[in-house]
């Protein structure tokens, strides 16, 4: 009669997380730590040729980090704009843009935030590192860019409230244009929806009324 055999692990050990592997307490071990050499060391000749175009059109754009993390390759400008996870037959390209595109490379969009969404493209070949793809890189490089400006936008004198509360007219809201008193001699919009924060929480304009800034 055989009797399987069961080994009771340490209790100071742990499993890693991302490789699986058991590790002891007083092991030690660094599977994410990891360089692009050693992730491109096993692609094929198309692939490495492949990768080598991505990443030259990449440097091309200007000012970046690029550095190897897990299983992929990151290109950053304060935050990742792109990451490649080389795999067997394919690079796995996913590039983060405020909009989803379409072509026969993508395989799925995600969206990762209210402003990003990730699109996941699949390249096999150097001849397929072109337009659109190469836009699409390029769209992802300067959308920090874009994005810091849209939001200095929405904090200027820009966005000065188009509705202010009239003194004079309350509770009712009065139409105001910008700088520019109510006729009944309310108070001058100016900043974010109005600079006067005198004004109780209450009556400035609701979250309906602010849709239509």
């Amino acid at each position: 009669m055989s009797v399987a055999r069961i080994t009771i692990r340490g209790w100071g050990g742990r499993e890693c997380h991302h490789c699986k592997q058991w590790i002891e307490a007083d092991e030690a071990h660094d599977c994410w730590t990891t360089t692009e050499a050693a992730l491109t060391g096993d692609l094929s000749e198309d692939l490495r040729d492949a990768w080598e175009r991505l990443r030259e059109t990449a440097v091309a754009f200007g000012d970046q980090r690029i550095y190897a993390s897990g299983r992929a390759i990151m290109f950053s400008r304060g935050s990742c704009y792109f990451f490649v996870r080389p795999r067997r037959s394919f690079l796995q390209v996913c590039v983060f843009l405020g909009r989803a595109v379409r072509g026969p490379q993508v395989r799925r969009v995600e969206r990762t935030s209210t402003s990003k969404l990730v699109n996941i493209i699949h390249v096999r070949h150097r001849d397929e590192v072109e337009p659109p793809i190469t836009n699409w890189l390029r769209e992802a490089y300067d959308l920090p860019d874009k994005l810091a400006a849209r939001g200095a936008k929405r904090t200027g004198d820009d966005l000065a409230a188009v509705w202010s509360e009239c003194v004079r007219c309350r509770p009712a809201f009065s139409r105001v244009p910008r700088r520019e008193a109510c006729r009944n001699g309310g108070i001058q919009p100016g900043g974010y929806y109005g600079r006067d924060r005198t004004l109780p929480a209450r009556r400035r304009p609701s979250f309906l009324q602010k849709a239509w800034l």
